[in-house]
């Protein structure tokens, strides 16, 4: 006689466990065992199942009753194996929410039902493709219209996108009955899962096409000219809706993906939805004040740059950046102020800076040091 399964070992929890710590541990567990999770893998398959009787008995206390007083030998009253057909549609006592927790979605209803929240899925639809185009940044910040050659695919010219031979036509799945799925029992409950034999498309070719062999496309290139918007960034996704594959048997296209890589500027430096530019300005310059001309995306503008102005300022033109993409406006552009010092001096700059530190008076550190304060001399 088979040995009686010890449902407590097969969940890893005690005798004595709550029914909070049952069903933790049976979501671990189902989580981890799940046959979408290990398609092909019969060990995982029947421990899942295992796992799947061992919660059905310890999660419901009139079972959990029985099975302790040594009843429920081998599965569920007395049969010799676990048979999910002994149960009706709903399930009890919350595993449909433990389920719906685990896979998203609704919850799972009996096998008896045949669905998975009593849903069909969605229709299939060609896959979305992804291509890339260089702009630079003119190109990027005004907008522009480019060409693009796009792999892809289009219909058979012979049957029109159906697969089938011309004067024949697909039939209805004989498995899945023209709805594209099928339900597949995982222990005490099934799963939808797409058609095994129509792939999901409802229907079957018999009669394959000569030319696409019942794919119901053909390999091919197209051609776009493509509107680039304004304001877009190196690594931006432009989608264009229904312009990728058309995929087989005339299901809906998918999307194209343009991907857009924008060359750098020697001027403008991107942040975020703004734009930078580094403006030099001489020490007498920074000193006095000036007023400096400075490049802006439409030609030039004139800054004026106030007297004591500190190196790393910043300068800001509001709207008058790169567009938002969405038709939010314009980003900024900021002018940072640099002060260039010179790496070497003439004998007239030297002597200039020499006459120019003895008018200066005060001592610009003298703020570091606490007053009254002794100063180190020599140098450090």
């Amino acid at each position: 006689m088979a040995e009686r399964p010890d449902y407590y070992k097969v969940l890893g929890v005690g005798r004595n466990a709550t029914d909070e710590e049952i069903k933790k541990a049976y979501r671990k567990l189902a989580r981890k065992y799940h046959p979408d999770r290990n398609p092909g893998d019969k060990q995982a398959e029947e421990h899942f199942k295992e796992i799947s009787q061992a919660h059905d008995v310890l999660a419901d206390a009139e079972k959990r009753k029985e099975y302790d007083r040594g009843g429920m030998f081998g599965g569920l009253g007395g049969a010799a194996g676990f048979d999910p057909s002994q149960f009706s549609g709903g399930f009890s006592g919350g595993l449909g929410d433990i389920f719906s927790n685990l896979f998203g979605g609704a919850a799972a209803q009996g096998p008896r039902s045949g669905r998975v929240g009593g849903q069909r899925p969605p229709q299939a639809r060609g896959s979305d493709l992804e291509t890339e185009v260089s702009l630079s940044f003119d190109q990027a910040v005004h907008g522009t219209q480019v060409s693009l050659s796009v792999p892809t695919s289009k219909p058979c010219p012979t049957c029109n996108g159906s697969g089938a031979r011309p004067g024949t036509s697909p039939k209805v799945c004989p498995v899945c009955h023209g709805r594209g799925v099928e339900a597949q029992s995982q222990g005490i409950f099934s799963i939808n899962q797409p058609c095994s034999n129509c792939k999901g498309s409802g229907t079957v070719i018999e009669h394959p096409c000569p030319t696409c062999e019942g794919t119901g496309a053909q390999r091919s290139v197209r051609r776009l000219r493509v509107n680039i918007p304004a304001g877009v960034r190196d690594g931006s996704r432009i989608k264009l809706a229904g312009k990728g594959d058309p995929g087989v048997r005339g299901v809906p296209p998918g999307d194209l993906y343009v991907i857009t890589r924008v060359s750098d500027s020697p001027i403008f430096k991107r942040s975020g939805e703004n734009l930078e530019v580094e403006v030099p300005l001489t020490i007498p310059e920074a000193i006095r004040g000036a007023v400096v001309e400075v490049p802006t995306l439409n030609g030039t503008k004139r800054l004026r740059v106030a007297p004591g102005t500190r190196h790393g300022t910043v300068q800001r033109l509001r709207g008058e950046g790169p567009p938002r993409l969405g038709g939010k406006g314009n980003g900024d552009l900021r002018y940072r102020f640099v002060i260039d010092v010179p790496a070497s001096l003439s004998a007239e700059q030297s002597e200039a800076v020499d006459r120019l530190s003895q008018v200066m008076n005060g001592d610009p550190r003298a703020k570091l040091f606490p007053q009254g304060a002794g100063r180190a001399g020599g140098e450090g």
